[in-house]
């Protein structure tokens, strides 16, 4: 019988996002490809250095060991040709990451493959894959660079995420943008116990929240959202109508959340804003969620 992803939580992550692969990056940009594939060959018994969501991916690929089937899957999705590939597959089984399956698409773009691949996220430092995925309805983020002297939690994976734009549509995000604080807070109001739609992360959070259900105590989920009183209230109402039981919230109201984040200690925050991604990405590791392409 065929082996089965659409029963397991299945990560996409480029090359660059698990590994810090930006020295040879930039030898692409700026010599070329045949400078790339000349260096990545003479190089490609070097282990990599891990890149910024190596603790997330090694975390949560812990988890398949402690039960008697995988639940997760990882799998390597990246414009490098086979032939550069090579070293990244050195470097995974140097490290016992437990990755097992890849594609590389030699340049083509990977949105293709993503549906094949029953991928719930995708992770990349490429803004085009990433928008693409985007676009076409997968949860996916850009990953940020490495954050200096990060030390991930070793008993619980930890994932933050913001609300709008993120869990949630930007549906009420727009409303702020175009008539201020004071029309979103009555609009948070009014329709308190009306659900927020759906946005890019929500599928997944259902999933990450089931996979809390029968497995307690291996994944802590907190929301860490800009909203305050009385815009809590639509937050909580629509966890409680999806099912969805999260660990910890943060309603901060315009107060940074970087010290939040690192007090929390994840091993990953998404946002869709820079405002927040960028102070935060210096203490731990971060991915923006970019609008669709109608809305951006």
């Amino acid at each position: 019988m065929p082996y089965q992803l659409n029963d397991k939580l299945v990560i996409g992550i480029s090359s660059r996002a698990l590994f810090d692969l930006e020295y040879e990056n930039q030898i692409f940009m700026e010599k070329g490809l045949e400078e790339y594939t000349r260096y990545e060959i003479e190089h490609e018994n070097d282990i990599l250095k891990p890149g910024t969501a190596f603790s997330l991916i090694q975390a949560l690929l812990n988890l398949n060991t402690k039960f008697q089937k995988n639940i997760v899957e990882v799998i390597i999705i990246s414009r490098n040709s086979p032939e550069t590939g090579l070293r990244v597959f050195n470097s995974i089984d140097h490290l016992n990451l437990g990755i097992e399956r890849a594609g590389f698409t030699g340049g083509e773009p990977i949105k293709k493959y993503l549906a094949a691949f029953h991928v719930d996220l995708f992770l990349s430092k490429n803004e085009q894959d990433v928008q693409d995925a985007i676009d076409a309805g997968f949860a996916a983020a850009l990953i940020y660079n490495v954050p200096k002297d990060f030390t991930p939690d070793d008993q619980e994976i930890r994932i933050a995420f913001d609300g709008d734009a993120v869990i949630f549509s930007e549906e009420s995000e727009e409303i702020y943008q175009r008539d201020g604080l004071e029309a979103f807070l009555e609009h948070e109001k009014a329709n308190a116990e009306k659900a927020l739609p759906d946005g890019p992360f929500a599928r997944l959070l259902r999933t990450l929240s089931t996979i809390k259900k029968e497995y307690p105590n291996m994944l802590r989920i907190a929301i860490i959202t800009a909203r305050n009183n009385p815009a809590h209230k639509r937050v909580i109402l629509t966890l409680r109508q999806w099912g969805v039981d999260i660990d910890e919230a943060f309603f901060l109201g315009g107060v940074e959340k970087k010290e939040i984040l690192k007090a929390f200690n994840a091993h990953i925050f998404f946002d869709d804003q820079d405002t927040h991604l960028l102070p935060a990405s210096s203490e731990i590791p971060s991915g923006r969620v970019p609008y669709k392409s109608s809305k951006s």
